[in-house]
């Protein structure tokens, strides 16, 4: 009975230790923080954030929602995400924004540690600019991109 006992226990703490651990494995990887300076004044969602060093980091454990917050905690947002992949190698840290005429919108995210990264879900705003585009293009100009994709390069820490 006595050894059954301390069996159970052993077994029970050791779940308790593996749970822990994973745990803290799981913070440390959501931990990590892409940081850039944005040299121009954009739009995450309907949040409108001047230009700046600002910092990105996953908000939840699954990783869907990133939270976006100025360096001096002035400007901050939200957005839910969808995860991308790219084609390319390319393993720099970098924020890719939308631009049209002069407003930026924040478009996706990545690390640079691997090919995948996050697309921000289109804002209200961002979808009726490109509906505007869209009915005051005429029909006799070639198909053309509604947008101009910017890159600013980041730092992982």
């Amino acid at each position: 009975m006595k050894k059954e006992l301390l069996k159970g226990f052993t077994m029970l703490m050791l779940i308790v230790v593996l749970a822990f651990a994973s745990a803290v494995a799981a913070k440390a990887q959501s931990s990590d923080r892409i940081v850039a300076d944005i040299p121009f004044e954009f739009s995450v969602g309907d949040e409108s954030m001047p230009s700046g060093q600002y910092a990105v980091k996953t908000a939840n454990s699954q990783g869907n929602v990133l939270m976006i917050q100025s360096n001096d905690a002035k400007s901050s947002a939200m957005r839910f995400t969808n995860p991308i992949e790219e084609n390319k190698n390319n393993t720099h840290s970098r924020l890719v924004f939308h631009r049209y005429g002069e407003r930026y919108f924040l478009a996706e995210v990545w690390s640079g540690s691997d090919n995948t990264g996050r697309r921000l879900l289109k804002s209200r705003q961002e979808r009726a600019i490109e509906r505007e585009l869209a009915s005051t293009r005429s029909k006799s100009q070639p198909a053309q991109s509604s947008y101009e994709t910017i890159e600013v390069l980041a730092a992982l820490r």
